[in-house]
């Protein structure tokens, strides 16, 4: 037998927008609770720092107005780098699990058979009473249907940056939704639908100024940290790596090609570093710039990160050379300081940008073109090894391009 597309009742199928007749079909004696679920949509909701809560919460707001809201799932376009969309399913037994789409073709295919492909093709709601869908109309109905659901509804929600998304519910209940439970859902979507947009606005911003700028920065920007001229210092364990020969090596290949190197070269750097509490703050072609923050009282502990990452990612990036992960072999050299990291902002116009700035950072650079002349992989200054607790073996005092003295230069211990 066919779906049933829409609901049983006469009237038209309710569209993806609100068009001012929504509360029309609703009992006077709700209207009161609808509003209140709008403002707590508009307030606590919007607000709560959990989405899996705001899903919830509404689910539990719908039941106590009478629905019979067995399951409801949000499905949410997402702009990151590990994943297309996040999916939260809700059900009265197991409350919210998530669930990360993976960029790709697999993602696509499961959208194209699911009922999203179907209402954001039409804008419209989809209602289907389950028992008279076939199997195989949608990927998901066999499941519903083991599952012991009646009616399920699909509802497109279209945000203002064109971006897909949707919600659905589901009900065990044998009179499936009722008009009256159709019209309280068309009172509320808009409103979840906004709030949701508005989550996810903030949530986009939040991980691609993370991604792209780093934590700490990002979170300066966020606070109002972003006329030009405006500077933040930070005292901090600063670490600078540079790749040796990294301009012959890509002389020959392709920018595909060199883009794959460098992604492999920084999967050996990067882990240590965040796993020791730093925070990558720059990649500038083949080279990267972290910090390790002070904390408290305890100097030593940052730079002892510092090195302990240092050494860690020399050790990975060894290992990857002798896994054959790189068609020839890669070597870095990482240098070691401690001193004064500035957040600045510079540019001109519309165009800035948050960029590490000063004297350290630039010592902590020069330290890492040293290794190579040295022919170490690690290199610390002075300033760096005072913090230190163990015994680092000194090289001797050194000239630094651009600095007018000369800085004693230290590597790692046998022991260290």
């Amino acid at each position: 037998m066919p779906a049933a597309d829409a609901s049983a009742s006469s009237a038209p199928p309710p569209t993806a927008q609100a068009d001012g007749s929504e509360a029309s079909a609703i009992p006077v004696g709700s209207i009161r609770a609808c509003v209140a679920l709008r403002d707590w949509l508009l307030s606590e909701g919007a607000r709560i720092p959990e989405a899996s809560d705001l899903l919830s919460g509404m689910a539990r707001r719908l039941i106590d107005l009478g629905l019979p809201v067995d399951r409801a799932t949000t499905a949410i376009d997402a702009l990151h780098s590990d994943y297309s969309g996040i999916g939260r399913f809700w059900t009265r037994e197991s409350g919210v699990t998530i669930r990360l789409f993976p960029h790709g073709e697999a993602s696509e295919q499961a959208l194209a058979a699911s009922p999203f492909a179907h209402v954001y093709a039409t804008g419209e709601w989809l209602l289907l009473d389950l028992r008279e869908t076939p199997d195989d109309r949608f990927s998901i109905i066999p499941e519903l249907k083991a599952e012991g659901y009646v009616h399920y509804l699909t509802v497109p929600l279209f945000f203002t940056n064109g971006t897909k998304n949707g919600v659905t519910f589901a009900t065990r209940d044998p009179d499936g939704f009722s008009d009256e439970h159709l019209a309280v859902l068309r009172f509320v979507v808009p409103t979840l639908s906004a709030v949701m947009e508005m989550r996810a606005v903030n949530s986009r911003l939040d991980h691609v100024l993370r991604v792209y700028v780093g934590d700490g920065p990002h979170q300066a920007i966020l606070s109002g940290i972003i006329r030009r001229g405006q500077v933040q210092r930070i005292r901090s364990a600063i670490l600078f790596a540079d790749m040796r020969g990294y301009t012959h090596l890509t002389d020959a290949l392709t920018p595909e090609e060199s883009v794959e190197l460098l992604n492999t070269y920084f999967d050996c750097l990067v882990p240590p570093i965040e796993s020791e509490g730093g925070e990558v703050l720059k990649y500038m072609g083949d080279g990267l710039l972290a910090i390790f923050r002070e904390s408290g009282d305890d100097l030593g502990g940052a730079a002892q990160g510092a090195l302990t990452a240092a050494q860690n990612a020399l050790r990975r990036l060894d290992e990857a050379n002798r896994a054959g992960r790189f068609a020839t072999r890669i070597e870095a050299g990482i240098g070691l300081h401690h001193g004064e990291a500035a957040y600045g902002n510079v540019g001109s116009g519309a165009r800035l940008d948050f960029t590490v700035i000063g004297r350290d950072v630039n010592l902590a650079s020069r330290l890492a073109k040293l290794n190579k002349i040295l022919s170490e992989p690690l290199l610390m200054s002075k300033p760096f090894v005072d913090f230190l607790w163990g015994d680092p073996e000194p090289l001797g005092t050194h000239p630094l391009d651009g600095f007018a003295e000369e800085m004693e230069i230290y590597r790692p211990g046998k022991s260290g």
